[in-house]
């Protein structure tokens, strides 16, 4: 639903974007094969501290119906059917081979005023997760819950709130049942560049600590952008990335610690190719 709300998880996520999306340590390649009948092949392959680790991916779509399949380099087979039952509402299914006690069955819910998502383990004691926003696009409040019932305790208790517009997005979070709150905003400074600024910052009322993350972005091309990112433990982070050719990406991350000066410095590269 364009005017209505969006998920709870969304919640945020415009800050979290900017802040921690595609920054990458590791040399990391993918391949992306489209097909007009329906059928996508993904194949990623991850080289971290001299070990290699990748998976293969497919996608089957028709009218309402969509399969995702993924291997990895272990066997490990996860599945996942989608299925549009009516307008607004979409019932997934999803499990891993050999994980017997992986099931899950998933139910998602839009309408203008309200977005629900629910998730429930297929097995005979079930985690339980039921998400819920109300509002519209331009503001939002909702929570989400979880609950185990092997051992009759809740998992998971988060609260929150948004307010959104084209030129700035800000929202407060209560997290970790109730023991931290957070807050984030990003801000546009420039539509013609894409130039925007992001803050985030967690103060737990257990020990009533405090953490931050500020970065921005900037465009300096329409095919090249950069991201920079500082947080309160003094780590700093830079990230370049180029359109090389259309939906194919070279993204570049660097990460140095200005408290640990005889740490060398963190790099990677990502190599994203879609023909």
């Amino acid at each position: 639903m364009d005017n209505g709300p969006a998920p709870f998880l969304e919640i945020g996520r415009r800050a979290r974007d900017l802040l921690t999306r595609d920054y990458n340590y590791d040399k990391k390649f993918s391949l992306s094969i489209p097909s007009s009948s329906g059928m996508g092949l993904t194949a990623t392959g991850v080289m971290k501290d001299e070990i290699f680790v990748g998976d293969i991916s497919s996608q089957y779509r028709s009218e309402k119906t969509t399969v995702d399949v993924k291997v990895d380099t272990y066997s490990n087979v996860s599945t996942k059917v989608t299925y549009d039952v009516l307008s607004g509402t979409k019932a997934a299914i999803s499990f891993n081979v050999p994980d017997q006690k992986s099931g899950k069955l998933d139910v998602h819910y839009l309408h203008r005023h309200a977005a629900i998502n629910s998730s429930i383990g297929l097995n005979p004691t079930p985690h339980l997760e039921v998400a819920a926003a109300i509002g519209s696009k331009d503001i939002a409040i909702g929570g989400e819950i979880g609950f185990d019932t092997s051992t009759s305790s809740f998992t998971k208790c988060t609260a929150g709130i948004s307010f959104n517009k084209p030129d700035f997005s800000a929202a407060l979070l209560l997290t970790d049942k109730g023991q931290a709150v957070k807050a984030s905003y990003v801000h546009t400074v420039n539509p013609l560049t894409g130039t925007e600024v992001a803050a985030e910052m967690t103060h737990r009322l257990s020990d009533f600590g405090n953490s931050f993350s500020i970065g921005s972005v900037h465009k300096v091309d329409p095919l090249t952008l950069v991201k920079t990112r500082f947080t309160d433990n003094g780590k700093v982070a830079f990230l370049s990335q180029r359109e090389w050719r259309p939906k194919s990406l070279v993204t570049v991350s660097a990460e140095y610690d200005t408290k640990s000066v005889n740490v060398a410095p963190k790099f990677g590269l990502s190599i994203a190719l879609k023909p």
